[in-house]
């Protein structure tokens, strides 16, 4: 394929398939820079965020996948096969471990075969990424020209379609949002620090994902529908969130600059170090401000009261072949 396709692609048949979290966050704002009026039916897990996310589409539900989970990996090969088998598609497009089973038999079924590699991989692959090395038919894509060689193409990044606004707004903290994302990890460190400098006036929506809140003084929500959650990001002052991909575009999309913490390895709240990578890079672009838990200050969310984030309306295409 040479990018998005014209009139002609109305018939190509188009499965995007992700996991949940950032993966799908990331795949549903490229799947429209890479075709533009091909039927595109969708795979995933069943959470809050895909309900409402996909609300309009056209998809079946997998079991969910957790890191490096096989014995989940393995009971979706037969839902994989009744899938692909019940509707030849054309182009079969996958982000994150959801791909694993898809992605290898793609091409028994005539389709093509694309994975997207999260953005948050900033040096290199992902263990999905990896073990896909091992089927030549599927090309897969970085996001990240820096490390863009062999088999790995560069087409763009979800992020070049926003960019921060040079106006300013006032200082304010009286609306606050915080999200852990829908990590199966805890992230107690910034719920904790979060509590200790925020205003006590502050209103705060608290998604805390699988993070204990037991003895904390929050009304914590585990998730919160992509919908509320993006009108929530909408009317805040200051969002505050792990340096996730889907936290960070959903706090661009409501035009806010997002403080992004990464979690730690280290300390048992992600399985490496990715995030800390991600949070750089988006402040490099001027779409974030990283701090560690400890820098974390009221200087910092003051000035990310201030900040805001722009969308382009025609982002360039994400060209797949």
């Amino acid at each position: 394929m040479a990018g998005p396709p014209g009139p002609s692609a109305s018939s190509t048949r188009v499965l995007a398939v992700a996991s949940t979290g950032g993966h799908l966050a990331e795949l549903h704002r490229l799947i429209p820079r890479m075709f533009t009026r091909a039927g595109v039916d969708w795979v995933t897990f069943d959470t809050a965020q895909s309900r409402s996310l996909l609300c309009d589409e056209k998809v079946k539900y997998v079991r969910r996948v957790r890191p490096r989970e096989l014995s989940s990996l393995l009971a979706n090969v037969y839902p994989t096969l009744s899938i692909l088998r019940n509707r030849r598609y054309d182009v079969v497009v996958a982000s994150g471990s959801a791909g694993l089973t898809f992605l290898p038999l793609a091409a028994v079924f005539g389709g093509e075969a694309h994975f997207i590699e999260c953005a948050t991989r900033t040096t290199g692959p992902s263990l999905s990424g990896r073990l896909l090395a091992v089927f030549p038919w599927v090309r897969r894509y970085t996001q990240h020209c820096r490390w863009a060689r062999g088999s790995w193409l560069y087409r763009g990044s979800v992020f070049d379609a926003y960019h921060p606004d040079v106006q300013r707004r006032s200082p304010r903290l009286e609306r606050v949002v915080v999200t852990v994302g829908l990590n199966p990890y805890p992230f107690r460190r910034l719920l904790e620090r979060l509590i200790a400098i925020l205003p006590a006036s502050a209103e705060v929506v608290w998604q805390t994902g699988e993070t204990d809140t037991a003895g904390l003084p929050i009304h914590g929500r585990p998730t919160v529908a992509a919908s509320d959650l993006d009108a929530a990001m909408a009317h805040a002052d200051v969002v505050v969130a792990h340096a996730g991909t889907g936290s960070a575009l959903a706090a661009l999309d409501a035009r806010r600059i997002p403080v992004l913490v990464p979690r730690l390895e280290a300390l048992g709240e992600q399985v490496d170090d990715h995030q800390v990578l991600l949070a750089q890079e988006l402040a490099e672009r001027g779409l974030a401000l990283a701090r560690s838990v400890d820098q974390l200050d009221l200087r910092t969310l003051r000035l990310a009261s201030m900040l805001s984030a722009r969308r382009q309306n025609n982002p360039l295409p994400f060209e797949l072949g």
